[in-house]
């Protein structure tokens, strides 16, 4: 080869060296899964050789400087960063057969933490209480220098844990709610009493378990409902409830009837403890029960259940004999029939004053009968009666029953001729009465009744007396009696015969 070819040579490679230097594939190091990690976790770097083509790379991987791991022909290496140590800065580099090199990569920076500690806090503070709702809070320990990456919290999974030596881990449930990192034990009862325990996890690496808190559960203080009179309990009576809370003071109570919360009100009243219906009617049966609310803890006591079971009183039916309207003079008979249980003592009233009736001249009391002898037209109004016993139902009260009372028909006398009469002379006594019909007349004289003779001869309603004496002349009046009601009408009025001697002519 000639000097001048050889340079030329020469020349060509230098311009290639001189491109070759200006045109250095640059390296670009990635770290996953993240610049900070926690000790424990699997570390994979992966070097990149930007605009490289297809040709056959080496790697070469440096930490703060010096070479960190051996030579690999694959563009990414993984590691476990078990220790604080492996934190520092990371780069790499390409090569190809020694000829040719990229740019070592902008160092990026891996920092491995310790794990941080777990802790487990409890509200309300333990003890707790039956029907309490109770939160646990599992907090995780952050570094001041994570503030850039302050949603790195939210990445945290957690597990929770029942027992001294469980390694089974609850799951979320009816009663058990996890939300993130909290867990919630609802309607809270004494089987939920143990050691719990939580801890986080993040990517592949769990936390240690937080110490175990221990859960005491107690509890809550007991509700009594009392129901005074026992139940069944009869329509009209007065009912007390009362709740009865063995521990604790400074309770409110409240009272409900089939889920829904009672209040004040005309027959319903509440007294601190003490809940009386007044007036009972069959809608008040039902499920009852009482709670107590306090302002410190335990702050609730919910009692069971109790039956309210109301049955209509015996039903009292007052009946009158003979049907009403009476008439003044008769004799009126009222009984007190009560359908179901004995020895019931009678009370009887009139008016809408309630006036109590006792024994009289007139009114007379047996047992479940009130007589009134002679019924006057005062007599006319609204009676009832009212059973009264020792045992219950110990109370029956009949409806209200109208009594009226009319006059017995008026009856009147005439006289033909008019009075005075003449010895010898025929003389007819006519007796009306205003209302009714088949009636039976009565004919006195003053006292004596008058039956047909000779003399005396009764048609119906009229009397006759023939050949009038001086004996005759007296005081006449007169009456009906028929078999319907009214059987009697009223007395007429007297009227005197007044018989002169034989008139001469």
């Amino acid at each position: 080869m000639g000097s001048g070819a050889l340079a030329l040579i020469l020349l060509l490679m230098s311009f290639i060296h001189a491109g070759l230097t200006q045109e250095r594939p640059k390296a670009v190091l990635k770290v996953s899964p993240d610049e900070r990690v926690f000790s424990g976790e699997t570390v994979t770097l992966t070097c990149d050789i930007q605009g490289a083509g297809n040709l056959q790379w080496t790697y070469n991987w440096f930490k703060d400087g010096n070479t960190f791991y051996p030579t690999t022909t694959t563009a990414e290496i993984s590691f476990r960063a078990d220790y604080v140590y492996y934190s520092g800065q990371y780069s790499c580099r390409g090569d190809i057969c020694y000829s040719q090199s990229s740019d070592i990569s902008t160092a990026v920076t891996l920092t491995v933490s310790d794990l941080p500690r777990s802790t487990l806090t409890v509200t309300p503070d333990s003890p707790v209480f039956t029907g309490e709702t109770v939160n646990l809070k599992c907090v995780i320990e952050t570094y001041s220098y994570w503030g850039w990456r302050i949603d790195q919290i939210y990445d945290w999974r957690y597990e929770w844990y029942k027992g001294t030596y469980s390694c089974v881990m609850l799951q979320t449930s009816d009663r058990y709610t996890v939300n993130t990192d909290t867990l919630t034990i609802r309607g809270v009862i004494t089987s939920d009493q143990d050691q719990y325990w939580c801890r986080g996890l993040i990517r592949s690496v769990s936390t240690p378990s937080s110490s175990a808190i221990y859960l005491s559960v107690k509890d809550s203080p007991r509700s009594t409902l009392t129901v005074t009179p026992d139940s069944p309990v009869f329509t009209g009576e007065t009912v007390t409830l009362k709740c009865v809370i063995e521990t604790h003071s400074n309770w409110r109570y409240e009272w409900s009837k089939d889920s829904v919360m009672l209040q004040t009100s005309d027959r319903y009243t509440v007294n601190r403890d003490t809940l009386t219906i007044r007036g009972v009617i069959t809608s008040d049966q039902g499920q009852y029960w009482c709670r107590g609310q306090g302002d410190k803890r335990p702050n609730s006591s919910q009692s069971r259940s109790v039956s309210l079971s109301v049955k209509d009183s015996p039903r009292s039916s007052l009946t009158v004999t003979p049907d009403s309207p009476v008439f003044t003079g008769e004799t009126v008979t009222l009984k007190c029939v009560i359908e179901t249980h004995s020895d019931w003592r009678y009370k009887w009233y009139k008016g809408r004053y309630s006036i109590m009736l006792q024994s009289s001249d007139r009114y007379t009391e047996n047992r479940d009968t009130l007589t009134i002898r002679g019924v006057i037209t005062s007599d006319q109004g609204q009676y009832w009666c009212r059973g009264q016993g020792d045992k219950r139902p110990n109370s029956s009260q009949s409806r209200s029953v109208s009594l009226s009372v009319k006059d017995l028909p008026r009856s009147s006398l005439t006289v033909t001729p008019d009075s005075p009469v003449f010895t010898g002379e025929t003389v007819t006594l006519k007796c009306v009465i205003e209302t009714h019909s088949n009636w039976r007349y009565e004919w006195y004289k003053d006292s004596v009744m008058l039956q047909s003779s000779d003399r005396y001869t009764v048609n119906r309603d009229t009397l006759s007396i023939k050949a009038l004496n001086e004996s005759d002349q007296d005081q006449y009046w007169c009456r009906g009696q028929r078999d319907g009601r009214p059987n009697s009408s009223q007395d007429s009025d007297r009227i005197h015969l007044s018989v002169n001697g034989e008139l001469i002519l």
